[in-house]
């Protein structure tokens, strides 16, 4: 893999690299085991050249996830002068632990670099259980409070925007922070800025909350099992129809869509998604209509979302915005609407 040489995104692959390492090791000692991520996939950008990444992820029969990923990834343009973008370095997560009173976790940090030389930061935090629990709820809010200092306000709001469904009025998960955009007059600063936010929510998480919950470790009903499930189509629901970075990811190449899909759980209940097509609006619902049709060959009732599954769905979802590119502005947005899928074009090809 072939990375970006300017010094803005050799110090944002340098800090995305650690933190992927850093939330590994929070969570496996937060729950006082040996490392919990023990597969590294690799995927690339155009064979190497435009760059590429590497997910870490739990074992398939882990014995305390559903699904977890951190992903980190690289794509540059610096050979072809027709794009706007020169690099973009990510880390995305998700953590879906398999015990229902477990909460999920997203996160993403990234730098985006222009070849005008503009340069902003994007991060999120957000915490997504299943079952809500208010002390996991009030340290995670503490948490944010305390690294986000001047940002907070902004950050909750720009959340619990992005994060809404309309269609079922709620929210995805409980605590929502999201900065998009985001620099100051010295990009050191800002470097470390984000090394810190991400440091301290990933120890919350990993050392706080999950060892919190580790340590009590209910038995696990059968309501509370139904919950999770309900949660977590919930969450397929949000992510395919509105969240805005993962769609962008997969409008821009087809090259990682195991990948970006990789915050999707195990399981969902093809019957309640379903019953939702209804409450959409009229544009979202053929895709809705389609996404259940892909589930649907796998079971009607409780699909198991595999890999394969996530590439049918990519592949469902380009050719949807292919035919509906209108549908993109009901998308989830906070305070501003990032131009990623522009970012990635040749200007030629810019609509």
């Amino acid at each position: 893999m072939k990375r970006s040489t300017s010094a803005a995104s050799e110090k944002a692959w340098s800090l995305v690299s650690d933190l992927q390492s850093f939330f590994a090791s929070s969570i496996s000692e937060g729950l006082g085991l040996e490392n919990q991520f023990s597969q590294r996939i690799s995927w690339l950008r155009d064979e190497g050249v435009h760059g590429g990444g590497n997910r870490l992820m739990a074992a398939a029969d882990s014995e305390c996830f559903n699904r977890a990923s951190i992903n980190v990834s690289q794509v540059h343009y610096e050979d072809d002068e027709s794009r706007r973008l020169n690099s973009a370095t990510a880390l995305s997560t998700i953590i879906h632990p398999k015990h229902p009173l477990w909460p999920s976790v997203h996160m993403h940090y990234s730098l985006t670099e222009m070849k005008s030389g503009e340069k902003y930061w994007r991060l999120m935090a957000d915490l997504n259980p299943s079952i809500p629990d208010e002390n996991d709820k009030d340290t995670f809010f503490q948490a944010l409070r305390s690294v986000a200092e001047e940002t907070f306000e902004e950050g909750i709001a720009q959340g619990n925007r992005y994060f809404h469904i309309p269609s079922l009025h709620r929210h995805r998960g409980v605590a929502h922070f999201y900065l998009e955009q985001y620099f100051s007059d010295s990009f050191d600063q800002d470097v470390n800025f984000t090394q810190n936010f991400a440091k301290h929510m990933m120890n919350v998480y990993g050392r706080t909350i999950l060892e919190r919950h580790r340590k009590s470790d209910k038995p696990i009903t059968d309501r509370e099992r139904a919950a999770q499930i309900a949660y977590h189509t919930t969450y397929f629901l949000q992510v395919l129809t509105l969240d805005r970075g993962t769609t962008s990811g997969l409008m821009v190449h087809n090259q990682n869509d195991v990948g970006t899909l990789g915050s999707l759980p195990s399981h969902i209940d093809v019957e309640l998604l379903r019953s939702w097509v209804p409450r959409l609006p009229s544009i979202q619902r053929p895709l809705l209509e389609r996404l259940i049709l892909d589930c649907s060959k796998t079971n009607e009732g409780i699909a198991f979302i595999s890999d394969d599954l996530k590439a049918s769905l990519a592949n469902t979802i380009r050719q949807f915005y292919r035919e509906f590119p209108a549908a993109l502005d009901i998308q989830a947005r906070g305070n501003i609407i990032p131009t990623v899928t522009a970012n990635h074009k040749p200007e030629a090809k810019i609509s």
